[in-house]
C-alpha cells in the first residue's frame, strides 16, 4: 500500500471472489457508492463540449480530494479529453491511481475507460476507419485484428475498459451518428461487432456495447429524440446485435441509450436492463450510464424530480455505474438509502458486479502497479507502421465502387496511364485531412478544439496523396462542406475543364453538436449533400462534360447522401465512410488499379433527398407500391459494390427441399473469377418469408461470405442454415420458428439475386430465445 495512506484494510493475497464478498460486508455506504461512479479528471466547463450538456453537468464538481476520499469506481478519459503526450498521460494516470489507493481504506484503484470507436481516442494514436467502414468490408476477421491492436495499446496505457462498439442498427439516415454504426442490417452489425468485441476482450479490455437500445431510431433522426417503435421491431431489429455480441463476442459491459421508447427512458427501464438483459439473457457484466444519462432522467426526460430520484430510478432499473462523473450516485443516492427510499441491497448488487470486474482486471490484487506498463519501456508509439498497414487494408476493403461507366472505349476506372498525365482534385474535401476522420477520431473529436495543437498523426489529403504519385496535379479546396464562394466554384470548374481526369471530393466534416455536418448531434434535415455542394457539383460536372474530362466523383461522408442527380453524369462514383488516416492513399491505390475494389454498401444510397428515411429491411408496403406516388427505392441498395473483375456463380445446390422447424439445411454454390485480375466478391444470403404470422420484411440478410479469388480461380461457398435463422417475433411477442415456405436468395446485393432456393419448413411452431442459433456459418473452399 502507499505510504502515508489512510488506515487501510489489506486484501487477501489470493484476491478472488471471497475478497469481493468481504469488501461488500466491510465497506461503508459511502465507500460502496464511491465504487459506482466515475470522475472526469480533465473535463472542463470551458470551450467546446465532447459530451451532451457537458458544461451544465460538470459545473459544480467537488474537489479531486473530496471525490476520492472514499475510493473511486472509474477514471474517465485520462488520455482522451485534451491533447496530451501519451507519456505525460501515463504519468498523470499513475499519480492519480496512487492518490486514489492512498485516500481510502481498502486501497482499490479505479477502473480506467476510454473511447475507442475508430481507434483509441488519444492524441498520436492510430485513426482507423469508422464503424460504417468496417461494415463495408464485410470482413469480421479484419475488424477483429484491428480491435486486438487497439486493445493492446489501451492495456499498455493502463486502460481497462473501452466504450465501443456501437451496435445501433441504422433506421433513419438523417441521424448524425450513422457514421458510428456498422450499418442498416442487424446480422451485419452483430457479426462485425462481435468480432470487434472478441479482439478487444482478447487483450483484457472490457468491451462496452452501446447504446442499449433503440437509440438509432430516434424520431426524425434527431439526437436523443423519443423512439416510436413497437416491441416487435425492437426484438427483431435492435436486440439481435446485442444478443450476438454477448453470446458470441463475450462482451462484459453494456451502456444504456439516451432515448426513451414509448415514454420509458432506457436508463430507467428495469424490464430492459434487468428482466431481459440479466434475466433472460444471463448477462453477468456491468451496465454503465451513457455520459450524464442518469442525471438526464431529471434534466431532460423529466421522469425524476431531482438527482436523488434519478439515482433511485437508474439503480433500480439496473444501471451499475454512473459516468462520466458523479452527479447522482454520490450524496443524493446515499441520502435515499438513509431515508429508506432505496434498499442498500441494490447498491450491493451493483457493487458486486463492479468489484468482480475490477478483480478480473487485477485491480484487487495487492501487487497492482499503478504505473501503466508503457512507462517501463522506451519511446511510446501509438501509431506504429503495423497499425498504418492495417488501417490501409481496412480502408481499401471499405471503399465502395458504386458506378464505373464506359469512357473512351473502356471503363473509366482503373485510371489508365493516359488518364494520369494531368489530374485535377477539387471539391470541399480535396485538401482537407479531416475528410478521413470520424467524430470519435481524436483529432476531430477533441483536437479540432485546439487549433494551435498540430494533428498527432499523419493524415494525407486526397490532393497530397495524388501529388506524391503523379507529376501534374492541380488541386483546389472548393470552400468547405457547408459553403463555397462563386470564385471557389469557378476555380474548380476551370481545373475540371483543363485536365485529363478530375476527381471531385465531396461529403462531410465530422464534429460534435453542430460543429460539422456529421457526428453526434449533427443530424440532417434531409439527405441532400450539405451546404453548397449540390450546386458546386452540378457546375463542376457541367464544365467537365463540356471539356470531355473524365470525372470521378468521390463521396467521403458519415452518412449516405442522395446522388440521383449526379451518378449518371460522373464517369465513376466511389463512396467512402471516413476511411481513416490511410484513406487517401487507399483511395488512389484503388483508382489506379494497384488494388481492386471489394467494399459493399452497409447502408443504402438514396436516389432523392426526400425518398428516405428508410432501409432495405422493410415490409412490402414500405417499398414502392401503387398506393403512393413516392418511390423510396434506393439508387444503390444495401450490399451493392462493383469490382474491376467479374464473378460467375454456378452449381447452386440446397441439401434438401424441406426441413423441420428444428433442422438444418446447407446451401452452396461455386464462384469463379472470370476476369483478368484478382478480386473479392461478397456472397450474400437473404431470407424471404412470403406468408408470415405477422408482416415480415421483403428480405433480410442471414449470412455472407467474403471470397477472395485470383484471376480464373474458383471456390465453393457453403452456408449452413439452421431453422432458427428463420425465427421472428410472432403475434404473442414470443420469438418463433414457424412452419411454411421460405425463400433463400443467393445474391450479390439486396437488389441483385443470383439464385433462389424455395424451402418448406414443416413440424411444430417452436418458441426460441437467447439459446437459439444466431449465426449462419459459411465456408469457402478453393477448387483446383
Amino acid at each position: 500500500m502507499i505510504s502515508g495512506a489512510a488506515e487501510q484494510q489489506e486484501l487477501p493475497r489470493n484476491a478472488g471472489p471471497d475478497a469481493v464478498e468481504r469488501l461488500i460486508r466491510e465497506m461503508t455506504l459511502e465507500e460502496k457508492a464511491a465504487q459506482l461512479a466515475g470522475v472526469w479528471v480533465n473535463a472542463s466547463i470551458e470551450g467546446e463540449a465532447v459530451a451532451p450538456l457537458q458544461s451544465e453537468m460538470t459545473g459544480d464538481a467537488a474537489s479531486w480530494e473530496d471525490m476520492i476520499s472514499h475510493g473511486l469506481g472509474q477514471i474517465t478519459r485520462m488520455y482522451g479529453t485534451t491533447p496530451l503526450e501519451p507519456a505525460e498521460g501515463a504519468r498523470r494516470l499513475a499519480a492519480a491511481q496512487e492518490q486514489i489507493m492512498a485516500a481510502s481504506r481498502f486501497g482499490i484503484p479505479a477502473q480506467v475507460h476510454e473511447e475507442c470507436l475508430a481507434g483509441l481516442a488519444a492524441w498520436k494514436a492510430t485513426a482507423f476507419p469508422v464503424p460504417l467502414a468496417w461494415g463495408a468490408t464485410f470482413n469480421p476477421e479484419l475488424v477483429r485484428e484491428m480491435a486486438e491492436r487497439i486493445g493492446a495499446a489501451m492495456r499498455s496505457l493502463g486502460v481497462h475498459q473501452g466504450l465501443a462498439p456501437v451496435l445501433d442498427v441504422v433506421r433513419d439516415l438523417r441521424w448524425g451518428r450513422v457514421e458510428e454504426t456498422i450499418g442498416e442490417d442487424p446480422y451485419l452489425v452483430g457479426t462485425v461487432a462481435s468480432a470487434y468485441v472478441k479482439g478487444l476482450e482478447s487483450e483484457g479490455i472490457v468491451a462496452t456495447l452501446k447504446h442499449f437500445v433503440g437509440y438509432s431510431a430516434s424520431r426524425a433522426g434527431r439526437n436523443h429524440a423519443p423512439v416510436s417503435m413497437g416491441p416487435r421491431e425492437v426484438a427483431d431489429v435492435m436486440l439481435p446485435p446485442f444478443e450476438m455480441a454477448i453470446k458470441h463476442g463475450g462482451a462484459r459491459s453494456v451502456m444504456h441509450a439516451y432515448t426513451d421508447i414509448d415514454g420509458v427512458p432506457a436508463a430507467a427501464n428495469r424490464a430492459l436492463l434487468t428482466t431481459l438483459l440479466r434475466g433472460k439473457w444471463g448477462f453477468a457484466g456491468t451496465v454503465v450510464a451513457d455520459y450524464f444519462g442518469v442525471a438526464f432522467l431529471n434534466v431532460t426526460h423529466g421522469v425524476a424530480a431531482n438527482t436523488g430520484d434519478a439515482a433511485v430510478l437508474a439503480l433500480t432499473a439496473g444501471v451499475d455505474v454512473e459516468l462520466p462523473t458523479v452527479n447522482c450516485y454520490g450524496s443524493p443516492l446515499i441520502q435515499r438509502v438513509r431515508e429508506g427510499v432505496l434498499d442498500e441491497a441494490l447498491i450491493d448488487t451493483a457493487l458486486r458486479r463492479v468489484l468482480i470486474q475490477k478483480l478480473e482486471a487485477g485491480l484487487l490484487s495487492p501487487d497492482f502497479d499503478p504505473a501503466p506498463p508503457v512507462l517501463s519501456g522506451g519511446a511510446i508509439d501509438l501509431d506504429p507502421a503495423e497499425n498504418r498497414t492495417l488501417a490501409r487494408r481496412l480502408a481499401v476493403q471499405s471503399l465502395v465502387l458504386l458506378a464505373n461507366r464506359e469512357y473512351d472505349g473502356g471503363p473509366a476506372l482503373p485510371l489508365p496511364a493516359s488518364a494520369v498525365q494531368s489530374i485535377g482534385v477539387v471539391g470541399p474535401l480535396a485538401e482537407d485531412p479531416y475528410a478521413m476522420l470520424g467524430c470519435y477520431s481524436f483529432d476531430a473529436h477533441v483536437g479540432a478544439s485546439y487549433p494551435d495543437v498540430p494533428m498527432g498523426i499523419s493524415v494525407p489529403t486526397v490532393a497530397e496523396a495524388a501529388l506524391a504519385r503523379f507529376r501534374s496535379v492541380q488541386s483546389a479546396a472548393t470552400g468547405t462542406c457547408e459553403a463555397a464562394t462563386p470564385e471557389q466554384i469557378e476555380e474548380a470548374c476551370r481545373i475540371a475543364a483543363a485536365v485529363d481526369t478530375c476527381v471531385v471530393v465531396v461529403g462531410d466534416n465530422a464534429g460534435l453538436f453542430g460543429r460539422g455536418t456529421s457526428g453526434e448531434g449533427n443530424d440532417a434535415a434531409d439527405l441532400r449533400l450539405p451546404g453548397d455542394q449540390h450546386a458546386m457539383l452540378d457546375r463542376v460536372l457541367s464544365a467537365a462534360e463540356a471539356a470531355g474530362t473524365r470525372t470521378v466523383l468521390v463521396v467521403l461522408s458519415g452518412r449516405p447522401y442522395a446522388l440521383g442527380d449526379f451518378a449518371h453524369r460522373a464517369d465513376a462514383v466511389v463512396q467512402g465512410f471516413f476511411p481513416g488516416e490511410e484513406g487517401a492513399d487507399a483511395l488512389w491505390d484503388l483508382l489506379t488499379g494497384a488494388d481492386n475494389f471489394s467494399g459493399k454498401l452497409p447502408v443504402s444510397i438514396p436516389r432523392t433527398s426526400g425518398g428516405q428515411p428508410g432501409t432495405y429491411l422493410h415490409s412490402r408496403l414500405a417499398g414502392p407500391s401503387g398506393v403512393s406516388a413516392l418511390d423510396p427505392s434506393p439508387l444503390y441498395g444495401f450490399g451493392h459494390g462493383l469490382s474491376y473483375t467479374a464473378f460467375k456463380f454456378a452449381d447452386h445446390v440446397a441439401s434438401a427441399p424441406t426441413m423441420t422447424t428444428s433442422d438444418t439445411v446447407t446451401v452452396s454454390c461455386t464462384v469463379t473469377n472470370t476476369g483478368a485480375v484478382g478480386g473479392a466478391e461478397v456472397v450474400q444470403l437473404y431470407l424471404a418469408d412470403p406468408v408470415g404470422e405477422v408482416v415480415r420484411p421483403v428480405r433480410e440478410l442471414i449470412g455472407y461470405a467474403r471470397v477472395e479469388l485470383a484471376a480464373g480461380a474458383s471456390a465453393t461457398v457453403e452456408f449452413t442454415v439452421h431453422a432458427d435463422r428463420t425465427s421472428f417475433t410472432g403475434l404473442d411477442l414470443e420469438r418463433i420458428v414457424a412452419p411454411g415456405i421460405v425463400k433463400l436468395h443467393v445474391s450479390t446485393s439486396s437488389t441483385s439475386d443470383v439464385h433462389t432456393h424455395e424451402l418448406i419448413l414443416h413440424g411444430p411452431r417452436r418458441v426460441v430465445g437467447f439459446e437459439r442459433e444466431m449465426l449462419t456459418p459459411a465456408s469457402v473452399a478453393p477448387l483446383g
